[in-house]
């Protein structure tokens, strides 16, 4: 643009854009306004100084210093106006002393200034124009359904019928549902990040609990990592790998309804780890699956709480305080 336009010092524009852009289109316009008030106070200031000075080097020389240290510490401070308003005049001193300059020279740092926001508004409309939150959304859906594969392979490996997924532990996965698992939840992460410097959402926002998907994306790659035990699976009774057939499916399964993060949420009860295993099982099998049964019902937990459903089931049945895993009352949820 600045090429084709033929702007004179088009490098401001690409700082404009730079600058100004924000993730959503109103943060955006509200940047490029103040920032292009700022500027015209600035180019007005910069062009009476200069009419003023003329050709004398030494005011320019004697106010550059002063100017930039006014202008770094003042700017970010104060918002865009008064960055771009007070680098007017940095930049104004400095090209005086470098060739003769006209008050021409404030006037194509205004036109710049304003070429470079038009390109920034431009390019948060068709961007993120409702902010990151769609992008998020879209994220963390991609997140549930990577991870819903790996749920069901870790318990395959730990219950002995299937490889484990992680491979060497010394090792990044490259290969199998791990990896795609790992990529999505950094890119959820990012998305999550860019959320974050947004302004707050309303007081009356009760959407889904997005560090709670993190969280359940994160728990998932832990437990794909150290559940499935590195020395072989010791023997598991017929009952101990229907359970664990069972319960897998039924989280691996939540993952892909949460996917769709449906109004009501996504709430799945897992059946408790039969007694009678303990009793046919080693000590280490029994360790084994009691950290398998640990690992889902804490996925379980976490797709309810990032969808909301615990939410909904406390607003329908507010009654009974719920309690910890150690036994003391929950806080109460807003």
């Amino acid at each position: 643009m600045a090429g084709s336009l033929d702007l004179s010092h088009g490098f401001w524009v690409l700082l404009s854009v730079l600058t100004l852009a924000r993730t959503t289109a109103v943060g955006t316009w509200s940047a490029v306004r103040s920032a292009a008030a700022g500027t015209l106070a600035g180019a007005v200031l910069a062009g009476a100084l200069i009419i003023g000075a003329g050709d004398a080097t030494e005011v320019y020389a004697g106010l550059l210093v002063p100017t930039m240290v006014v202008a770094f510490s003042v700017g970010p401070a104060g918002g865009p106006a008064w960055a771009q308003g007070l680098f007017t005049l940095v930049v104004s001193t400095a090209f005086a002393q470098i060739a003769p300059v006209t008050w021409r020279l404030a006037e194509a740092r205004l036109v710049d200034v304003l070429t470079g926001s038009a390109i920034g508004l431009v390019c948060a409309l068709l961007a993120w124009p409702a902010g990151a939150r769609t992008e998020l959304r879209r994220s963390v859906a991609t997140l549930f359904r990577a991870a819903a594969p790996v749920v069901r392979e870790t318990a395959d490996a730990v219950a002995g019928r299937g490889a484990v997924p992680r491979g060497d532990r010394s090792k990044r996965p490259t290969t199998g549902p791990l990896w795609p698992a790992l990529h999505h939840l950094r890119i959820a992460e990012a998305a999550y990040a860019q959320f974050r410097t947004e302004p707050a959402p309303r007081a009356d926002d009760d959407g889904p609990d997005w560090l709670a998907a993190l969280n359940y994306g994160s728990r998932v790659l832990t437990g794909a990592y150290w559940l499935p035990p590195a020395r072989g699976v010791p023997g598991l009774p017929p009952e101990a790998r229907r359970w664990v057939d069972t319960v897998a499916r039924q989280v691996a399964d939540a993952g892909l309804r949460a996917a769709d993060l449906p109004p009501g949420g996504v709430d799945v009860r897992l059946a408790p780890l039969p007694a009678a295993t303990s009793s046919d099982t080693t000590p280490g099998a029994s360790s084994l699956l009691v950290d398998l049964e640990v690992w889902l019902h804490a996925l379980a937990s976490d797709l309810a709480t990032a969808t909301g459903a615990d939410r909904a089931a406390a607003a329908d049945d507010p009654g009974p305080v719920r309690r910890s895993c150690a036994g003391a009352p929950d806080a109460p949820v807003d």
